[in-house]
This record gives C-alpha cells, sequence and structure tokens, in this order.
C-alpha cells in the first residue's frame, strides 16, 4: 500500500487529490444511497408491495429504507476495526466496490409480479449491503481528508467530504427525474432500473480514482511509534465513551431533519398536496446545489470560529424552522415549497459542514475511524432510518396534520443541542 514515510508532510498536489477522492468517492456512494430514497419514496411501494393498500405500501417502502440505516453501525464497526488496524485507503476502495454491486443489482432485480415474496426479500438483502458499504466509508474518507490536512484549515478541507453528500443527492434525484419523464409504463417497466445500472458506471470511476491516493501519513505514523490495537472498536469504547455518546447525539437531528427535507417530504407532499412530483424533485435539486457551497462554507466558519458554535448554530436554527418548514409545504405552492426546502438544507448544512473535522477530533489516531465511525453511524437507524417511518405514522394519526412531525424534529434538536454543548471545543487540536 502506497504511503508517505511517517515524518514526511504530504505535498501539496497528494493533498489535493486526497480532497478530489474523498469527494468524488462520497459522491458516488451517497448517489447510491440516495437513490433508494428517492425511488422508496416514490416507485417502490407499487413494485414490491403491489397488494398493500397505498399507505401501508409506502410504509413497507419506508421499512426496506430503512434497512440500509440498520446496517450502517454494523458496516462502521467491521471496516473501522480494519481501517484502524490495516489503514484507510483500503477501506474505502472495498467500501465503494460494496456500494456499487449492490446498487446494480437492484437493477436488476425482478419485481413482486416476477417471483413474489422473494423480490421484496432480495430487496432487502441488497439494500444491507448498501447500508454496510456506507456505514464503513465515511469515517475513511473524512479521515484521509483530515489526516492529510492542517489543524487551521481541517475544517475547510473535511467538509468537502461532506459536500460530496449533497453532489450524491443532486446526482441521484437528477437521474431519476430525467427517467421519470419516460411515460409511465416504460417507467414502470425498465426505466426506473436505469438509475441503478448506472451506478457500476459511477463506481468504477471513484475506485481509479481512489487508488491513486496516499495513505494517511498521521496513521502512517501512528504505525511507526508502535502496532495497532487489537480492538480498536472496543478501545474506543473504554478510552472514549462521552465522545461516541455526544457524536451519536450531535447526529440525531442533522440526520432526521436532513431525511425528513429530502426523502419524506416527497411523499407527503405527493400524497397529502397533490403537488407534482417534478415541482418536489427539482426544489430538492436546487437544495442540493445550494448545499454544495454552503457545506465547505460552514466548514471554513468552524476553522475560524469554532466547531461547536457553528453546529449549535445549525441545530437551533433548524428547530425554530421545523413549524414554519410544513406552514409553507402545506401552501401546495411551488415558489413555497422550494423555499422550505432551500431554506431547511441550509440550516442542515451548518451543522454538516463542521461535522467531519469535529467527529475525528474526538478520538485519538488508533482508533479514530472506529469511534468517528461508531458515533457517526450509530444515530443513523434511529434518526435517518427511522425518521420517514415516523413521520408517516404521525401523519397518519392526526389525519394528515404535519404538526406532530414538527414537534419530534424539535425533540430530536434538543438532544443534539445538549450534546454538542456538552462536547469540548476541538478546532485547533492537532490530529
Amino acid at each position: 500500500m502506497a504511503s508517505l514515510p511517517p515524518d514526511s508532510p504530504p505535498s501539496a498536489s497528494d493533498h489535493r487529490r486526497v480532497v478530489i477522492a474523498g469527494f468524488v468517492g462520497t459522491a458516488i456512494e451517497w448517489y447510491d444511497f440516495f437513490l433508494y430514497g428517492t425511488a422508496a419514496a416514490l416507485v417502490l411501494n407499487r413494485l414490491f408491495f403491489p397488494h398493500y393498500d397505498p399507505a401501508a405500501g409506502q410504509m413497507a417502502a419506508f421499512a426496506t429504507f430503512a434497512v440500509g440505516f440498520f446496517a450502517r453501525p454494523l458496516g462502521g464497526a467491521i471496516f473501522g476495526h480494519f481501517g484502524d488496524r490495516l489503514g484507510r485507503k483500503s477501506m474505502l476502495v472495498t467500501t465503494l466496490a460494496i456500494m456499487g454491486i449492490a446498487t446494480f443489482l437492484i437493477g436488476l432485480l425482478p419485481t413482486y409480479a416476477a417471483i413474489g415474496v422473494w423480490a421484496p426479500i432480495l430487496l432487502v438483502l441488497l439494500r444491507f449491503l448498501q447500508g454496510l458499504g456506507v456505514g464503513g466509508e465515511w469515517g475513511g474518507a473524512v479521515l484521509m481528508v483530515a489526516e492529510h490536512g492542517v489543524a487551521g484549515r481541517r475544517g475547510y478541507h473535511a467538509s468537502w467530504v461532506q459536500a460530496g453528500v449533497p453532489v450524491g443527492l443532486l446526482l441521484a434525484t437528477a437521474v431519476y427525474s430525467l427517467c421519470r419523464r419516460l411515460p409511465e409504463d416504460a417507467f414502470l417497466s425498465w426505466g426506473w432500473r436505469v438509475p441503478f445500472l448506472l451506478g457500476i458506471v459511477l463506481a468504477v470511476f471513484g475506485f481509479v480514482i481512489r487508488t491513486k491516493v496516499l495513505e494517511s501519513p498521521v496513521f502512517a505514523r501512528a504505525l511507526e511509534q508502535a502496532p495497532p490495537s487489537r480492538l480498536p472498536l472496543w478501545d474506543a469504547l473504554r478510552h472514549h465513551p462521552g465522545n461516541v455518546l455526544r457524536a451519536m447525539g450531535a447526529r440525531l437531528a442533522e440526520n432526521a431533519f436532513f431525511y425528513i427535507f429530502t426523502v419524506w417530504v416527497l411523499s407527503y407532499g405527493k400524497s397529502r398536496w397533490n403537488i407534482p412530483e417534478p415541482v418536489l424533485l427539482n426544489a430538492v435539486l436546487a437544495g442540493s446545489v445550494v448545499q454544495l457551497f454552503a457545506i465547505p462554507g460552514f466548514g471554513a466558519l468552524s476553522d475560524r470560529w469554532g466547531r461547536r458554535p457553528v453546529y449549535l448554530g445549525g441545530a437551533l436554527f433548524l428547530m425554530a424552522f421545523a413549524w414554519p418548514f410544513f406552514w409553507l409545504v402545506d401552501t401546495a405552492q411551488p415558489a413555497a415549497v422550494w423555499t422550505a426546502i432551500i431554506v431547511g438544507m441550509l440550516g442542515h448544512a451548518a451543522m454538516y459542514g463542521p461535522q467531519a473535522a469535529f467527529f475525528a477530533e474526538m478520538f485519538g489516531t488508533r482508533v479514530r475511524y472506529s469511534g468517528a465511525s461508531l458515533g457517526y453511524q450509530l444515530a443513523s437507524p434511529f434518526a435517518g432510518g427511522l425518521a420517514p417511518i415516523i413521520a408517516a405514522k404521525l401523519v397518519s394519526l392526526t389525519n394528515g396534520e404535519a404538526w406532530p412531525v414538527a414537534a419530534y424534529l424539535v425533540g430530536m434538536g434538543m438532544i443534539t443541542v445538549l450534546s454538542v454543548w456538552s462536547a469540548a471545543e476541538t478546532h485547533q487540536e492537532h490530529l
């Protein structure tokens, strides 16, 4: 495995290559992950759960969406273990391959009409593999960039890995939107498969880019000093239990708000207010473009002001915006819907921008992959994975009223505020 000598700092070109590889690879992996969310919100219920009534079928589709989130902590634990023992780079290549193959195979799946109950079973299995891949990917991508960088610019540089997430969402939504223009019969027959099949092309592209980066110099120095931990996950829990919990709590609001804004709102707007799909999808596209620039901007602000103030500002803003978001969407006016989603995603960027560096700085080098991944991914099933299901259930219990969903989001925000408030400021720490 190629790496720098332990006492050599990375050159500017090496660092730039690592940032680009992290950004591109993350965008590709999240294209795969978000594509499933868009399809779950709009079409998978009809293809894989046709015998349910529309509401139950939607809940079943969101349940398969949630499976990926429950697999993410396992992926974080597995790849965190080997990433702390063998290195960051090899894990990044492996997780990208898993995601690309799983997404491609979803595009080849027979539907319920062809093979009956085996169709949703295989769909859940492949979604689980997606979750494993993305669960291991985030920690490695963030650490490769953070550990190649310097303290004064770490938040900005690591935030470009986070910026790959809205690019993945942008690609997934854009490709799905283009395919959705097909006639309904053609789309349900083969058109929905095209975005999933394209995932393998993107995966090969990302694979080539990631094989060209050098191993983390910080990790290489740590290996020169002593052998790697035998059980890095256990050591992370033993030495940094508070920071694992703080990272998990900090993620709850960020993750829940994001999947309400980008996944659940698609089904809510369409079923509750008959908002046309193109309006909703284009609003998510616009929000993704805004986030592409806002995430690095907030990452840079966290280098200047600190991780905690920027993160707390985003959490408090979204808590205040929870009810106005639904007031705007409930008008069913395209301009109001666009405003709601774009402003919501801008508030989310204030948390997501500093998050990568913030979580990396909470843990020592020998357990950083395991600790950061575990804190980040443990929140995923309870926030992002369950958020669309909880929101759908709350709306069904109140005859279509969205105010309980806003209250639920505010509750998640309170946990995040307390978690970040209790954390130490880390923006001047050396890795």
